[in-house]
């Protein structure tokens, strides 16, 4: 009816006032253009809620609307714009430079051919997020000046200065063809141990934007996420940004990515993020080389979910892509995985904050809230579709490999269940990691968590912290082990304290890595000396141009999970850049290195070490221990052992207290009475005492070598 018609449109108003004085400012500058009698019918509404001056906005001939042209008015708005003269008076007043939400526009505005999904990939600290803050400047999404490296939303991220989860913006672009185009982009991680989000996030995009320093030129990530857009089949588009740095050789660095990666150095984009040179070339060639989605709006509703996140007040939220048809509040959705329906509460886009729309099309990006409070609900890579209506399945996504274990319990074991809700929901949000629950006899119940390498083990430890309030102790990474037993029968291993001691093992087969190293020519000498003193076996030594070398080993996979990456750049000044991908498991000689304390073995300090390592391991282990250690009344042996013997030992000195200090004389013997007494107490005390380690030495021993 006319009167909730009114309401919902003085509703809107309100929500959105500053929106309308400007839209109705453009259609005042607009009207003798449009020439069309639609025009009073249409924003006649509009001037009467905001009170618009007809002097101000309007000719002197439009009238207060009456009851009759309101209804006609919000039957125009119903009904959409079919014709020609309509789609032409609708985009006249859109303005791209403000923005999806500020420019008035609706995802019905974009047609499937007019929409591009692409992504920013990258080495480490080559500049995807000030690009992505250049283009979300430049489309209005959001405004000049705002908190640099905006797309970085976590506090871990502002720490560290990297980007550890990838962003999703939705902007609107105007191209020289007349045409607004909707161009949803993706900012990706560039560190190796987060490289699940990168292939998550290129399964979203038909396109990807690979930026290379024109200073630092190709580096072994950059090389790592150009396969992975390869062989997904996305449209690449090379830019080489920071042109205007003293060191930068554009004209260099280009000519290797045409020689790396056959991409011709002619289509290559030069630009500045910082500065802004050449960033106008960019959005333009990434519409016109990325294709647009390739699904049909006309098919039943199939949409992937490639992320998901937990909000205290609304349950979980989902980023989805719609692959085939449409999805609208109110629409009722099946899980294919698991078969469970929901009512889809919620739908928008991120534009880059998250913006109701109602409504999502074949080849956009958004989020849905369906409703789903149980986290464990939520799987990754799953598909959607209306229910009743089943489609086949998406591909999905390909499970994470965990490359690196570690038990993770509360500082206070009251904080189990506590620690318990916070993993569950930030798995929810990273989804690479492997957790089960495990119990320790140091450490009491934890978790036992896989790792995509060692700082994705540290975000995740100061996310848990930050995000949650968990204190948590980590015990020393390992990585996974097979142990063959003989007569066909294995055994695989994720902690070393589970190694088994009572029978016979044929042998350990240990899991490495194929690493890829990049270095200055003038350190590769001191690389190949840590790889070979790491147990590591060269496979390439190749010339990247003047000056630069590339290395490529075969590592074993327990390396990376100590200190091999700050070794790496302690030796080549911080110039090295490293990548890795899973490799095959080979022999190894490895034996079980047990820590001993006043008799007890830690099983949280077992760690499984190369038989020529054992010795120095173990002597360090306990010499630090023997350092941290508080004393105790009594004393305490700290030992290191393996295969069956004691090789290692540091003495703890019991605290004595001053039992003659009374005795100002007299004979010898009461003295001797008196130490004798205490000599007995601590012989007793030694017998029956027991001494735990405490939990906060644990992050200090976890790279002891």
């Amino acid at each position: 009816s006319p009167s909730s018609s009114f309401e919902w449109l003085v509703d809107r108003v309100m929500l959105q006032s500053m929106r309308l004085r400007a839209l109705l400012a453009r259609i005042g500058r607009s009207y003798e253009l449009l020439g069309s009698s639609r025009f009073d019918l249409a924003f006649a509404p509009l001037a009467c809620l905001t009170n618009a001056s007809s002097d101000s906005v309007f000719p002197a001939n439009l009238k207060p609307p009456s009851r009759h042209s309101f209804q006609s008015s919000w039957a125009f708005f119903a009904s959409g714009r079919s014709s020609k003269t309509d789609t032409e008076f609708s985009t006249s007043l859109r303005d791209p430079k403000s923005g999806f939400i500020n420019g008035g526009y609706r995802v019905e505005d974009f047609p499937l051919e007019r929409i591009r999904n692409f992504c920013i990939i990258a080495h480490v600290d080559h500049g995807k997020s000030t690009l992505a803050d250049r283009f979300m400047e430049r489309t209005g999404a959001i405004q000049k000046g705002s908190q640099a490296q905006y797309l970085d939303k976590l506090q871990v991220e502002r720490e560290r200065g990297i980007t550890v989860k990838a962003q999703t913006a939705s902007l609107v672009f105007r191209h020289a063809d007349g045409h607004d185009y909707l161009l949803n982009l993706i900012d990706t991680p560039g560190h190796v141990d987060f490289s699940y989000e990168v292939s998550r996030s290129l399964a979203a995009c038909q396109g990807a934007l690979l930026v290379v320093d024109a200073g630092q030129g190709i580096q072994a990530q950059t090389v790592a996420n150009f396969h992975l857009a390869s062989e997904q089949g996305l449209d690449i588009v090379p830019l080489i940004n920071k042109i205007d740095l003293p060191a930068a050789e554009p004209e260099r660095v280009a000519q290797q990515i045409e020689e790396l990666f056959g991409l011709s150095a002619d289509s290559v984009l030069l630009t500045s993020a910082k500065s802004g040179k050449g960033l106008d070339a960019v959005l333009p060639a990434v519409i016109q080389r990325v294709s647009p989605p390739r699904g049909s709006p006309d098919a039943p509703l199939r949409m992937l979910l490639f992320d998901a996140f937990h909000d205290e007040y609304r349950g979980v939220i989902c980023l989805v892509e719609i692959v085939d048809g449409s999805v609208a509040k109110g629409d009722r959705i099946t899980a294919a995985s698991t078969g469970e329906d929901y009512d889809v509460q919620e739908v928008g886009i991120l534009a880059p904050e998250m913006h109701p729309t109602g409504l999502l099309r074949t080849g956009q990006v958004g989020y849905i809230i369906p409703g789903i409070k149980s986290i464990k609900a939520v799987r990754v890579g799953d598909t959607l579709h209306h229910v009743r209506r089943p489609v086949p399945v998406l591909p999905g996504f390909r499970a994470a490999k965990s490359m690196v274990y570690a038990g993770l319990y509360p500082v206070d074991g009251e904080d189990f269940e506590q620690l318990s809700t916070a993993m569950e929901k930030l798995t929810l949000n990273d989804a690479s990691v492997v957790v089960k629950k495990e119990t320790s006899d140091a450490l009491g119940p934890g978790f036992r968590c896989g790792f995509l390498g060692m700082l994705h083990m540290e975000v995740f430890m100061q996310r848990l912290e930050q995000e949650y309030g968990a204190s948590v102790v980590t015990t020393t990474p390992t990585v996974p082990y097979i142990v063959d037993l003989g007569q066909g029968s294995t055994l695989e291993l994720e902690k070393a304290s589970d190694f088994p001691l009572d029978i016979k093992v044929n042998g350990i087969l240990e899991p490495t890595v194929n690493a890829t190293i990049v270095v200055p020519s003038e350190y590769v000498g001191r690389v190949i000396e840590l790889c070979q003193s790491r147990h590591g076996e060269q496979v390439e030594h190749a010339a990247m141009g003047p000056g630069r070398t590339l290395l490529r080993y075969v590592l074993p996979l327990a390396e990376l999970a100590s200190d091999f990456y700050s070794e790496l750049k302690s030796k080549t000044q911080g110039y090295a850049t490293f990548d890795y991908e899973e490799g095959e498991y080979r022999p190894a000689n490895l034996q079980r290195l047990d820590i001993l304390v006043h008799g007890k073995v830690v099983d949280a300090l077992a760690r499984m070490v190369h038989r020529s390592d054992v010795e120095k391991v173990g002597r360090s282990l306990c010499s630090k221990l023997a350092n941290l250690l508080d004393r105790q009344q009594f004393e305490v042996g700290i030992q290191a052992a393996a295969n069956g013997r004691v090789f290692a030992r540091e003495t703890l000195r019991a605290m004595r207290k001053n039992v003659t200090a009374k005795c100002y004389g007299g004979d010898i013997s009461r003295k001797r009475k008196l130490l004798d007494r205490q000599r007995e107490g601590k012989r007793r005390m030694k017998r029956l005492g027991s001494i735990d380690v405490p939990q906060d030495l644990f992050p200090q021993l976890m790279k002891s070598r």
